[in-house]
């Protein structure tokens, strides 16, 4: 037996939150809203700690990048569900799909990693204060990030090669929504 992906789903139906057209306006402008105070608020952060050079710190340094990584997980899901909201598109295809889970993941992964590296960074600065700038040098800095994405990238690649071994196949009758 070939074990190989026999996917015959070209597209995904997403349910969504409500079918009241009313509501999908609602809907968009929480989201939207929610989408913009996230992206503002996280480019405030990392305008100024790149513009204040006392901030240039291995903390401040792991807190810009926790920011753009927040950005980056934001943007892989919310822009295309604002603009499926808007069109009224249910579909999402199977390759975007597979597309978004895995940013995600990464993304995701990236963030649990970062805040880990801003633990010991913190771990360092209190039981070895005097050691501390010794320790948390710019290039341990930088080989953290290094190393919390290139995990986070496997991490991810890992499961999405695993959901392409999966099997999915269409449904002629929509499901019964009780």
């Amino acid at each position: 037996m070939e074990s190989k992906n026999q996917t015959d789903t070209v597209v995904f139906i997403l349910l969504g939150l409500s079918e009241d057209p009313e509501m999908q306006n609602t809907i968009f402008g929480l989201f939207l809203s929610m989408y913009l105070v996230t992206v503002l608020g996280n480019l405030l952060i990392i305008l100024a700690i790149m513009s204040d050079s006392h901030l240039h710190t291995p903390m401040y340094f792991f807190l810009c990048n926790l920011s753009f990584t927040d950005i980056s997980f934001i943007s892989t899901t919310i822009p295309m569900m604002l603009l499926n909201i808007q069109k009224q598109s249910k579909t999402i295809s199977y390759t975007g799909c597979l597309t978004q889970v895995c940013y995600a993941l990464v993304f995701v992964g990236l963030e649990n990693f970062l805040l880990a590296a801003m633990a010991y960074d913190h771990y360092v600065a209190i039981c070895h204060p005097l050691r501390y700038t010794v320790i948390m040098n710019p290039r341990l800095c930088v080989l953290l990030i290094l190393f919390s994405l290139s995990i986070s990238i496997m991490d991810a690649l890992l499961h999405s090669l695993m959901v392409l071994r999966l099997s999915f196949h269409t449904c002629l009758d929509p499901p019964l929504l009780l």
